[in-house]
């Protein structure tokens, strides 16, 4: 049906480089084509009763082609990860380096995997981070304080320790694929948001005294650091054993009050678990 081969990359990414033999096109291209000449309305036709010979004049090459690639790659795409035991953690890069018709044509897919955690002494870093973060709410004489203590501004300050101690300790490269995938959606939904003010792109670099390398520079850090936490965090999880009970998730269900929002809630219960599976974690990093 095709054949591959697999290139390690740097930061857990591998690159396949596929080629679909001529005869494996064909195939699909007829599969392809009798599927929209079955959804294709003509005057004169019921729908799906459309001759071969009239459908061939409205269906254009491009548009066979198209659903041929929808339906043939992911079936590829699959059988590879299964074969090699890959795990992506976000969607694949895919471009077509050859597609001629008639001939064989090469595909090239690039995968971005878990990256490898070195995580050192966790617990050590944690009670370190609580012991600065604690020493500077200690009040010396010329230091201002609050008349009210606010205790989830203390914690969260304890938690910024904690993570950023994580961070700096802890070994691990992010695949410059889940980088750059999340930096093209962070640059359209920033596009997007100052056309709606009314702002060019220029006008909104200067408000801001950036230049675009350096906002995408930025963009890039804040990515990367994101996603490193939420891998040392799951692996802090994974190290000692956190999970959520169906009684968690229950009970954060039943705290929505309206029935439409639960209902959606229902729908995304892996996302909630993710979310409270996270927050236990957190909490057990206070608690050392």
């Amino acid at each position: 049906m095709f054949d591959y081969q697999i290139k390690k990359l740097p930061k857990k990414t591998f690159e396949l480089l596929v080629k679909i033999p001529q005869t494996t096109i064909k195939d699909e291209y007829k599969n392809s084509f009798e599927r929209l000449q079955k959804e294709l309305e003509v005057e004169g036709f019921r729908k799906g009763k459309v001759p071969r010979a009239i459908a061939e004049k409205h269906l254009k090459k491009e548009a066979i082609y198209e659903e041929t690639i929808k339906e043939l790659l992911p079936k590829i795409y699959q059988d590879i990860l299964k074969k090699e035991n890959l795990q992506p953690i976000i969607n694949p890069k895919i471009e077509l380096v050859k597609e001629k018709e008639n001939e064989s044509w090469e595909v090239k897919i690039t995968i971005a995997g878990r990256p490898t955690i070195e995580l050192k002494d966790y617990k050590t870093i944690v009670q370190k981070a609580k012991a600065k973060a604690k020493k500077e709410e200690i009040w010396v004489p010329g230091k201002t304080s609050d008349t009210k203590p606010d205790k989830e501004k203390d914690k969260q300050k304890i938690i910024n320790e904690i993570l950023n101690g994580l961070l700096n300790e802890t070994e691990l490269e992010i695949s410059d694929l889940i980088v750059e995938d999340e930096l093209n959606r962070r640059l359209t939904q920033l596009l997007d948001e100052i056309q709606k003010i009314g702002l060019t792109v220029e006008a909104y670099l200067k408000s801001k005294n950036l230049t675009m390398d350096q906002l995408k520079e930025r963009f890039k850090k804040e990515i990367s650091d994101t996603y490193k936490l939420e891998f040392i965090l799951q692996e802090i999880a994974d190290k000692e054993e956190i999970k959520v009970e169906k009684a968690d998730i229950d009970k954060l269900l039943s705290a929505i009050k309206e029935e439409k929002e639960r209902k959606l809630a229902e729908q995304n219960a892996y996302f909630y678990a993710a979310v409270l599976r996270k927050q236990k974690t957190l909490d057990f990093l206070l608690s050392l």
